[in-house]
């Protein structure tokens, strides 16, 4: 499929451009901001050439795409015509349903993630440039260095111009107001106040605030303060010109609108951030930055155990930039951070598992997607391994997450320190460089990655081997367990990859009766295409009346949903039948489902099978149309459906003949 072609089906899947208020892209993952999530289909997308798979975290839904994400991105920017970088040019901006947590983690992945590419960049280079000085290839006082060192440092340096461009755009303002305000903080003489030996007064005597003060705004004692580098005080005060200016155009007329409203909102903005927002928010990052320390301090193995266990968690549902957020903050407080540095195991270990699935899987298609997750892995991107590869089939994501324990519980043994925002995998060995050149920190490190590597191999081969080509997607589980114990579905597989028509073994003729009481609804009008279509096979849906499923014929259970919101069942004959209560009811988790069988159990026409709260699925936003189909439906001549109207449990329903 092409770019083009793939970006189509996105658009459609998530609902259309209309429904699109804005759409970014991070390492391996296009983020949309849409304004309802229920329009997109996420089964389609999910199944889709392209897409590894869908995630929906922190108010975005977020489509991995892997290691091209940016081809596509750019892509998808021309074919939907989208704007300004990818956001529609549309005042609605719904957050009202989102939490606290999931308004962070959207601010924070917003304003980072524009940035991430060239601040791992710098990163490197700066991390590279220690080394060279570490080993001695270069002089600190050579051109090389310094050039390379300006290369390195220049982003960090000019950080709140940087995030001042991108908080601008995150909170609707122009770009290069939020670069005017950034640069005031990074001013020669602002910085060269906040060490000045001349003192006025000092305010706070005798406590912990207590400043001294070397300048006055209006007679306004202002707080001198370094905010090279810093994070929080240019977010604060882009959030408070963001305010200034909505107001700026609400009094300012038109006519003048074009210079009045930056002449007030950088006239008011950045004095109250020197008097203000910047003091306060400089303490505040301090006492992260202590609060953080603190907890590492108590136990770093510890607390290298519970990040390198959860590391990949918080990366599945984008919690990780509250961590990227506070490093920064110790960065410019402390001059280092001792917790990210906590996670660098997690794509080693990642990568040893899907190494180890290389070797286990006897499925092509697998192995296509584990090769380059094994390749990406290594450079520290993770995600194509875990939503394309481990994730899915459970028990190689929760050995990947105890081989990260392990080698972080070894980074915190060590005290690893990172001195910089580099680059990931491998290329994160440069951040723990620091003044003292190549010490233990370095070499514990590396340790820790090797060990994380080689255990999470280990594991996977010596534990995880029945999970690699187990069947594990919705569809596939069901399919597969209503196949179970007969030679048609292996042969009807074959036949169709080689495209030619089997002979088939019919089975007898047999009637099914109605398993629920409602209205019959025919099979193409069902809001699936996996149904609609007919590719799980022929047969009915209902509109149900009562949140009862009973037994259509007289068989055996063979599949129950974990979450009850499905099951397979075989009849004595030979039918194979799937009911699917809802769409995309799994998301419910269980809730408001009751299953009253379980796999093996011998049934009768009749008997209930699953109950289920019709009422609290209909709240949710879910639709409740439950098709009925009869999965092997080639080992039958015809599939007609004898019932329509109102039915009731019991009613003759399909003949199979």
């Amino acid at each position: 499929m092409t770019y083009e072609d793939l970006s189509r089906e996105i658009i459609a899947d998530v609902g259309g451009k209309d429904n699109v208020i804005s759409v970014v892209h991070c390492t391996t993952r296009l983020r949309f901001k849409l304004k309802d999530m229920k329009k997109a289909n996420d089964d389609k997308l999910k199944a889709t050439d392209g897409v590894i798979s869908v995630v929906k975290s922190g108010g975005q839904y977020q489509v991995v795409i892997g290691n091209n994400v940016a081809d596509v991105y750019d892509t998808l920017v021309k074919v939907g015509g989208f704007s300004g970088g990818g956001s529609v040019p549309d005042d609605y901006e719904d957050t009202s349903n989102m939490s606290l947590a999931d308004k962070f983690i959207d601010l924070i992945s917003g304003i980072f993630n524009p940035i991430l590419g060239p601040m791992c960049a710098a990163g490197m280079i700066k991390g590279f440039n220690a080394m060279f000085l570490a080993f001695g290839w270069e002089a600190q006082t050579s051109g090389t260095y310094i050039i390379l060192n300006a290369i390195g440092d220049s982003l960090f340096y000019f950080l709140p111009v940087i995030l001042g461009i991108s908080a601008a755009k995150k909170f609707g303002m122009n770009g290069y107001l939020g670069a005017t305000i950034g640069a005031a903080l990074c001013y020669p003489s602002i910085v060269a106040m906040a060490s000045s030996k001349t003192t006025l007064f000092t305010v706070f005597k005798g406590t912990i605030l207590q400043a001294p003060i070397h300048m006055t705004f209006l007679g306004i004692p202002v707080i001198s303060m370094n905010y090279t580098s810093s994070v929080i005080p240019i977010i604060l005060s882009i959030w408070f010109a963001s305010k200034v200016q909505k107001l700026a155009k609400k009094i300012i007329p038109d006519v003048v609108k074009t210079f009045l409203v930056p002449f007030m909102v950088l006239l008011i903005t950045i004095p109250v951030t020197f008097i203000v927002i910047g003091p306060v928010a400089t303490w505040l990052g301090n006492a992260i930055a202590a609060a953080v320390s603190g907890v590492y301090n108590f136990s770093p193995v510890i607390a290298g155990i519970l990040m390198g266990a959860f590391w990949q968690v918080f990366v599945i549902f984008g919690v990780h930039w509250g961590f990227v957020a506070v490093m920064m903050t110790n960065i410019a407080a402390l001059g280092y951070d001792p917790i990210l540095g906590l996670s660098l195991a997690a794509s080693f270990a990642q990568t040893g598992v899907v190494l180890a699935i290389i070797f286990q899987t006897k499925d092509e298609k697998t192995r296509s997607i584990a090769i380059p997750a094994f390749v990406s892995g290594i450079f520290g991107v993770t995600e194509p391994a875990i939503y394309g590869v481990t994730l899915e089939r459970k028990k190689p994501f929760i050995l990947s997450c105890i081989a990260s324990a392990i080698g972080a519980g070894i980074i915190g043994f060590f005290q690893v320190k990172v001195f910089q925002m580099a680059g990931m995998g491998i290329f994160s060995i440069p951040d723990a460089i620091g003044k003292n050149g190549i010490d233990t920190g370095v070499y514990g490190l590396i340790l820790a990655m090797a060990i994380a590597a080689v255990l999470g191999f280990a594991f996977q081969m010596l534990f995880g081997k029945n999970s690699v080509d187990a069947p594990i997607t919705e569809q596939a589980a069901l399919a597969t367990a209503t196949n179970a114990g007969t030679d048609d579905a292996a042969t009807n597989n074959s036949a169709s990859s080689a495209n030619v028509k089997p002979e088939v073994s019919y089975n007898k003729e047999e009637k099914l009766v109605a398993p629920l009481n409602g209205q019959v609804v025919p099979l193409s009008e069902v809001k699936d295409e996996v149904f609609s279509s007919g590719s799980m096979g022929k047969g009915v849906a209902i509109e149900p009346q009562e949140g009862k499923v009973c037994s259509p014929l007289d068989g055996e259970v063979v599949m129950v949903f974990p979450t009850g919101h499905a099951i397979g069942l075989k009849s004595n004959n030979g039918a194979e039948v799937m009911i699917h209560i809802g769409m995309d009811t799994v998301e419910l988790d269980g809730k408001g489902f009751t299953t009253l069988v379980k796999k093996g159990q011998s049934i009768k026409k009749g008997e209930s099978l699953i109950k289920f709260d019709l009422e609290a699925i209909k709240k949710a936003g879910f639709e409740t149309t439950t098709p009925v189909i009869v999965t092997n439906s080639n080992s039958y001549h015809e599939v007609n459906v004898v019932a329509n109207g109102t039915i009731t449990i019991g009613d003759p329903l399909l003949d199979l003949k």
